[in-house]
């Protein structure tokens, strides 16, 4: 492939970019890259010396998209390619030729989940309603990452309107839970996505289409969004990094709003080092998007300077035991992972959250995000072009008329619940909830940490590998489940890292968990977890191609 160098050549190009670089550990094999295993900063050795270009690379992705997406095991997580991907390519490794990349991401391919606004395709929030919906510009990460020379790839499926955004959880009448459970996985404009690693079930939600995606090496890295677990769920349910990042590092702007309290967008890869490279692109304090005023000075456009073998020793890590005790296959992966920071030279320490955050958090999302989502995707709907919905009523009405046929009956009964709950943003009840749980929250969280002296937190991303597509009838109540939202309600950064299989085969991941802006630190740890233990594997579902190996 490409102007065939000697090994010799090769090998020497890959030393020096690890030297050079970030001193990370990513030097090529004295045999062939394969696609699925390979670092941003391995195909930018093998774009140097001559042996890869862009184009060839979006081929060899799309070839993956051919075989397993719409064929074979039907993943089904591309809603549309980018017809453009392969021009833009060219154009990229002509630039390169010419004047050098313009950053790490130059010519490297990303899928973006279909919430964020891409002005040359359509954002339509997996909803029919708003199939073929172009936005009037670029959201601003997307902005940051075609700057940076990045190639969309593709616009992938998620939970319509980010899952949440029209949701039954808080429900207590058993036939509302029943009549409103969408399938795993499922939107109306996108249909139903599969975990690669097992066909029957879902990937998680809402950053279902991306976390899937990313496993079955549809491209190199991706976008997900993440209010109350959407990237952390995704990543563990398929078994890849994913990060979501104190609320604040990255703008959301152009992004479909699901609540403001708590949105942030997330990079999601199969290692520590290619979230780390595409994260420091995409920071920036942005006027359209206030959060990121609390950036300044706190982010980095280089992440992957942290990224160093020998990080967690000293370190003092907390385990949020209360969040296992659910599937035995889990919890054994768990302790293992424990067992390998301890054996990395981290202080382990058992740790309690206090019992009015764990008990309150989901009853807290629930009642900001069903009012939030309400106010907020009517201002996001008034900014689109004629012919779409322009507030969430209309959203609701058109979702629960027959003459629309609406792909998602449960998805109605949902959107017509949460109308019939969601409160106004000036309503006494939701500021109190904004104003004074959510600061409660935040403090207590704050208090772990200096109590206990804990540099992070870690945890089972989710308390039990994914679930099937079709819903438990009746449903199981959730319980403690997962801690991902106190993530969320504080605004604080979890970095998610695959941690070993269950016996069945499925993915389990280890999250790391620490206060504001702790980036750096949760990525050192989460990179020197990941050396340590090389956990991710390739869905059995989707496996490897010939073409996969770049010689």
């Amino acid at each position: 492939m490409g102007c065939h160098k000697t090994f010799n050549k090769l090998l020497l190009s890959a030393i020096l970019t690890s030297l050079l670089g970030t001193g990370v550990a990513n030097s090529v094999a004295a045999t062939a890259l394969d696609l699925n295993t390979a670092t941003i900063a391995q195909l930018n050795t093998a774009m140097t010396a001559g042996d890869l270009t862009s184009e060839e690379l979006i081929q060899l992705y799309l070839k993956r998209i051919e075989a397993y997406d719409k064929k074979g095991p039907q993943i089904n997580s591309v809603i549309l390619i980018n017809p453009n991907a392969v021009a833009e390519a060219k154009a990229l490794d002509a630039e390169r030729k010419k004047s050098g990349p313009r950053s790490p991401l130059h010519g490297i391919p990303v899928v973006l989940k279909d919430n964020f606004d891409t002005f040359d395709m359509p954002t339509t929030a997996g909803s029919q309603l708003l199939a073929g919906s172009i936005p009037p510009d670029d959201a601003y990460v997307v902005k940051k990452l075609r700057e940076a020379g990045a190639v969309i790839i593709a616009k992938v499926n998620l939970s319509e309107f980010a899952g949440s955004g029209g949701s039954v959880s808080g429900a207590t009448d058993p036939a509302i839970l029943k009549a409103g459970r969408v399938p795993n996985g499922f939107s109306s404009r996108g249909l139903q996505t599969r975990n690669p690693h097992d066909l029957e079930r879902g990937p998680s939600g809402s950053s279902g289409g991306t976390g899937a995606a990313i496993a079955a090496s549809f491209a190199q890295f991706g976008l997900g969004t993440d209010t109350g677990g959407s990237v952390r769920g995704p990543s563990s349910a398929n078994g890849i990094v994913g990060l979501k990042p104190t609320r604040g590092l990255m703008s959301r702007d152009g992004i479909v709003p699901l609540a403001l309290s708590f949105d942030t967008g997330g990079p999601m890869a199969r290692s520590v080092y290619d979230v780390a490279v595409t994260l420091g692109a995409m920071t920036g304090v942005d006027a359209a998007d206030p959060a990121t005023q609390t950036s300044f000075g706190n982010s980095h456009t280089d992440y992957t300077q942290f990224l160093k073998t020998g990080s967690l020793k000293g370190a003092r890590i907390g385990v949020g035991r209360d969040f296992m005790g659910r599937d035995k296959g889990t919890d054994a992966v768990m302790e293992s992972a424990i067992a390998t920071l301890k054996k990395l030279g981290a202080e382990v320490v058992d740790v309690k959250y206090p019992g009015y955050i764990v008990d309150a958090k989901q009853s807290v999302y629930n009642e900001l995000v069903s009012s939030e989502f309400k106010a907020q995707i009517t201002d996001y709907l008034r900014t689109l072009k004629p012919g779409f919905p322009k507030s969430f009523d209309e959203v609701v009405a058109l979702a629960n008329n027959p003459a629309t046929k609406y792909r998602s009956p449960e998805k109605a009964v949902a959107l017509k619940y949460t109308a019939s709950i969601a409160r106004d943003l000036d309503d006494p009840v939701y500021l109190s909830i904004k104003n004074t749980m959510l600061p409660a929250m935040t403090a207590g969280v704050l208090a772990m940490f200096e109590k206990d002296r804990l540099d992070a937190i870690v945890y089972p991303t989710s308390p039990t590998p994914a679930t099937t597509i079709k819903p438990e009838d009746p449903p199981t109540p959730p319980g403690r489940g997962s801690a991902t939202n106190i993530a969320n309600a504080t605004g604080f950064p979890d970095l998610i890292v695959p941690a070993g299989m269950t016996p069945e085969g499925l993915p389990v991941t280890i999250s790391f968990f620490g206060v504001a802006y702790s980036e750096p630190k949760l990525l050192a740890y989460g990179y020197d977890f990941e050396q340590a233990t090389h956990a991710i594997r390739l869905p059995k579902h989707t496996p490897a191609l010939k073409s996969d190996k770049i010689e």
